[in-house]
């Protein structure tokens, strides 16, 4: 199955939108598009990061590749959880301290890449570039 490519705008909008209150179809729809920007961000497979039940993506290149079975590094949080580190209401040391999240594996250590920073657009860059 083909994974759906998520948008600079999408996940920006995930994010505002994750600053707030969500109901149970915002909360999904935030955690689909930020999950799904950070694995096509971090492109690989040894890393299975888990938000149930909206959704789970494998990520990160380098290490051992998952294919079958239980993963050998795993991430797993809820939503409300998983949406405060996005956005850095919440690092990931104390998500971590608290039991927030359920983390085994070499490389089940996500500090770098949360809170997710969306680059600036190129083309809002080039477009500055010709005013």
């Amino acid at each position: 199955m083909a994974r759906r490519i998520v948008t600079r705008d999408q996940v920006t909008l995930a994010i505002r939108a994750a600053a707030g209150p969500l109901d149970l179809a915002g909360t999904r729809d935030a955690v689909k598009a930020t999950l799904g920007w950070l694995a096509q961000s971090n492109p690989g497979r040894s890393v299975e990061i888990r938000v149930p039940p909206h959704g789970a993506v494998q990520a990160i290149a380098g290490g051992p590749r998952h294919t079958r079975g239980t993963p050998p590094n795993v991430v797993e949080m809820d939503a409300t959880t998983w949406l405060a580190l996005v956005t850095g209401r919440l690092s990931w040391a104390d998500a971590a301290a608290d039991g927030r999240i359920s983390a085994s594996g070499t490389r089940a250590d996500l500090s770098a890449l949360l809170p997710i920073r969306v680059p600036p657009d190129d083309s809002d860059h080039q477009a500055g570039e010709s005013r």
